[in-house]
């Protein structure tokens, strides 16, 4: 059940992704010729409003085949009114946003339905102190929940952390212990730690860890929507960050992962409820976005590229030129494709 969830999830977001540049071409007046989702055989077709409908048997993708269009051979182009190759650079460089962009939109959505659902977030209650550290030394102990830092009120583990991690001098906590308040004063120690894609880094730290109670996040209307905007803002930072860490070996390439990550993860997922389906969803949807805007030329990134060339230069790029980058590009999506599908493997083996 959980591979069809995945399948499905995925399958879901790559639908969404081409349906914006189906919807933007339309509106550019660019006739699409072919709206599939999947690669290979076609399992099932139709046409209706003027362009074939497709699956296929392999469910790792997608494409929206635009008339004058075709990413295996550049060359191929028509210059007909109803062609993709007729419009301007910054038409075409619309029609090749909105597919990012419909993930970035679909991942917001999918982040207020949790925010409306109270998701569960991590409580300020403490599991363990280490030794010695200023929380040790001020007297915190295990089950003491937080409420309050320099008299600011504390809900959640995250607001705990940002607030020590923000902070100057001695701070004044208030905590709960057996039902009374008491609070405690204590001073934050720049401690060596690693940071969530593995480096080691200076944060400042008192020496607790958390209790792993959570509690429901209870929002208003007005705050879920802030709260779908900060998720989503977080969720694509983080993966740029991921994708330049990566880039610059600041991230190793083993942590690379590929398809069987995303279907085994989405299918553990799916066995904590829908709400952590939907968490993931909406991380992989962001993940779809950014991945399609890096400047590759098989991908929506690589298409923008070639278009700002022709806006800044008021000419297209030579024949050669795009046909070498093409096949550069899809060389280099092949080698990412096969890295992660082999790290998946060596995970699994392991």
């Amino acid at each position: 059940m959980g591979i069809v969830v995945s399948l499905l999830v995925l399958s879901g977001l790559i639908f969404f992704h081409e349906l914006g540049h189906y919807l933007a071409a339309r509106l550019m007046g660019v006739y699409v010729e072919v709206f599939s989702i999947g690669f290979g055989k076609r399992l099932f077709t139709f046409r209706k409003f003027n362009t074939e409908w497709s699956v296929s048997a392999i469910p790792l993708g997608g494409y929206v085949r635009m008339k004058g269009q075709d990413d295996t051979d550049p060359t191929k182009k028509s210059f007909d009114e109803d062609s993709y190759n007729s419009k301007t650079p910054v038409q075409k460089i619309f029609i090749l946003l909105a597919g990012p962009a419909f993930n970035f939109i679909i991942a917001f959505f999918l982040y207020l339905i949790i925010a409306l659902g109270s998701p569960p977030v991590l409580s300020p209650v403490i599991g363990t102190v280490t030794k010695d550290s200023p929380a040790f030394i001020a007297g915190l102990e295990s089950n003491d929940t937080i409420a309050s830092i320099n008299s600011l009120k504390i809900e959640t583990w995250q607001e705990m952390a940002d607030s020590i991690k923000k902070s100057s001098g001695s701070l004044n906590i208030g905590i709960i212990r057996n039902g009374f308040f008491e609070y405690k004063i204590l001073t934050p120690k720049l401690t060596q730690t690693k940071n969530m894609f593995g480096e080691t880094i200076q944060k400042k730290m008192i020496g607790i860890s958390s209790a792993g109670v959570t509690h429901p996040l209870n929002l208003t209307f007005g705050d879920t929507f802030s709260y779908a905007t900060a998720q989503t803002v977080f969720a694509s930072t983080m993966i740029f960050t991921g994708v330049q860490k990566l880039i610059t070996g600041d991230v190793p390439a083993k942590e690379l992962g590929g398809v069987i990550s995303i279907v085994k993860l989405t299918s553990d997922a799916s066995e904590q409820g829908w709400m952590s389906v939907l968490f993931f969803a909406a991380l992989i949807s962001v993940n779809l976005g950014v991945l399609n805007l890096l400047p590759i030329p098989a991908l929506d990134g690589g298409h923008i590229m070639f278009n700002l060339y022709e806006l800044i230069f008021r000419r297209e790029a030579s024949e050669a030129v795009m046909v070498k980058f093409t096949i550069a590009g899809w060389i280099v999506l092949f080698g990412l494709m096969g890295l992660g599908l082999f790290n998946d493997i060596t995970r699994l083996i392991g």
